[in-house]
C-alpha cells in the first residue's frame, strides 16, 4: 500500500522544483565526458565516483517521484468541517497552563521548532479530529493535556 503525502501548495511546489534540478544534474553529469575505464586491470577512481553519484542521483529521483505521484495537497474543509482539527488547521492549545500555536502538515513540511506538526506525529494524531473546547492526553495517564481553545485554516 502506497503512503500519501500531504504537502501544501508550496511545499508541492518545492519538491517539484528539487525534482527539476536533480533531474538537470542527472543531465549534466550523463552529458560530459564520462571518465574512461583504464586499459589495466584497475579502474579509474573517477569512474567508480561517477557511478556512485548517480546511483544516489537515481535513488533520490526515484523517492522524490514517489512522492510527487502520491501527494496530497492540503485544502481548507468545507465550513461545515472547519470546526474539528484535521491536516492544515492551525490549533491554538493549552498546555498544561501554556498556550502555544501548532499547525497539523504533513510529515515532509513538519518543523516542530516553528510550531509545524505532522499529522503523524503523537501530537498531531491526539489532535486530530477534536473541536474546540475538547481536551486530549497524550500519554493516556493525564499528565500532557492538550486544551483545544481555537481552530483556524489559513492555507497559503
Amino acid at each position: 500500500m502506497e503512503k500519501n503525502f500531504y504537502l501544501t501548495k508550496s511545499g508541492f511546489k518545492k519538491i517539484r522544483q528539487e525534482y527539476e534540478e536533480l533531474k538537470q544534474i542527472k543531465l549534466a553529469k550523463t552529458r560530459g565526458e564520462a571518465p574512461a575505464v583504464l586499459h589495466s586491470e584497475e579502474v579509474n577512481p573517477e569512474f567508480i565516483a561517477l557511478q556512485e553519484d548517480l546511483g544516489l542521483l537515481d535513488i533520490k529521483l526515484v523517492e522524490m517521484e514517489n512522492i510527487i505521484k502520491n501527494a496530497r495537497l492540503i485544502k481548507v474543509p468545507p465550513k461545515a468541517g472547519r470546526d474539528q482539527v484535521n491536516v492544515g488547521a492551525t490549533v491554538l492549545v493549552d498546555i498544561n497552563g501554556k498556550n502555544q500555536e501548532l499547525t497539523l502538515v504533513g510529515t515532509l513540511e513538519a518543523d516542530p521548532e516553528k510550531g509545524r506538526i505532522s499529522n503523524e506525529s503523537p501530537v498531531g494524531r491526539v489532535l486530530l479530529g477534536k473541536k474546540a473546547g475538547e481536551f486530549a492526553s497524550l500519554d493516556g495517564n493525564g499528565k500532557i493535556i492538550y486544551k483545544i481553545k481555537k481552530i483556524s485554516y489559513n492555507l497559503s
